[in-house]
């Protein structure tokens, strides 16, 4: 679907006085290019709602829209954005839905059931992994959502993907990786944002791993990385001393040597840790 006529960002930005406020992480997209390329990460097809968090401007929201998807949701905290968004409601009739909210507090299954639902946003900086954390800990999985393609700070996304033994390993990766699958698929330089940060950014994709549906397993990993990771420069005996007590004893019934340390973790020894933690707590 090609866009019907609209005026350049920069022209609605200056119309409508759309500063980007730091306090609220804001980095706006301009480029077409750029945000065409993260709708084709996506993959929105012609049966997809697509949600968007924090669209400030609607450029990403520009390229939702041209995409096959059959509905664009935008969720903007940031009342300012508004007028400019219903430009766009105006140019797509019946495709385009505004809501005015906090995406932390809102309960986004109000669009689930009438066909697949996708997330993709360039996520507010100050908000970006409470969202992610948000929307991985639901208890019905596999989710409301097919897949997350989600647009953060460079080192949030290395932290998302990073395998064990690496500097950036840590509870974000584990728990991402144990919830979906994830790939680092797009690389963003500063100077493509207005105003520019000063750090790069990345897109990753997620996408539910039907596997990972247990709740409690879920709550458990989160206690234990915790911790490991809370501690990361301690041996394992000692930073998980305050889950398990005889931490030891535990660590050796899964043939973990006690004196590693968290980053040497694989996903699946942590996911075996939370089901020991499980069973005592069951107990």
């Amino acid at each position: 679907m090609t866009q019907p006529p609209l005026p350049p960002l920069r022209d609605v930005i200056a119309e409508f006085g759309l500063g980007a406020v730091k306090a609220l992480g804001q980095h706006f997209l301009l480029d077409p290019n750029l945000t065409d390329k993260i709708v084709r990460v996506a993959g929105a097809g012609p049966h997809d709602t697509i949600v968007e968090v924090g669209p400030g401007p609607g450029g990403l929201t520009r390229s939702l829209l041209a995409s096959a998807a059959s509905k664009v949701v935008v969720i903007e905290k940031d009342r300012r954005f508004l007028p400019a968004l219903a430009q766009l409601v105006e140019a797509y009739p019946g495709r385009l839905e505004i809501v005015e909210a906090d995406a932390l507090k809102i309960d986004e299954t109000r669009w689930a059931g009438s066909g697949p639902v996708k997330i993709v946003s360039n996520l507010p900086y100050n908000i970006g992994t409470p969202l992610l954390i948000k929307w991985l800990s639901v208890d019905r999985w596999p989710p409301w959502y097919d897949s997350l393609t989600l647009m953060f700070q460079k080192e949030v996304a290395d932290r998302i993907v990073s395998p064990p033994g690496t500097k950036s390993y840590g509870r974000l990766s584990v728990i991402c990786q144990w919830r979906c699958t994830t790939e680092q698929c797009l690389k963003v330089p500063a100077r493509a944002f207005t105003p520019p940060p000063k750090i790069e950014s990345s897109v990753i994709s997620l996408k539910p791993r039907p596997d990972s549906a247990d709740p409690q397993m879920f709550r458990a990993l989160e206690t234990v990385t915790s911790a490991a990771f809370g501690q990361r420069r301690k041996m394992l005996r000692a930073s998980l001393k305050s889950v398990f007590g005889d931490a030891e004893t535990v660590l050796k019934s899964l043939d973990i040597d006690p004196t590693r340390r968290a980053e040497e973790l694989s996903i699946q020894e942590f996911t075996g840790l939370a089901d020991k933690l499980n069973q005592s707590t069951s107990q």
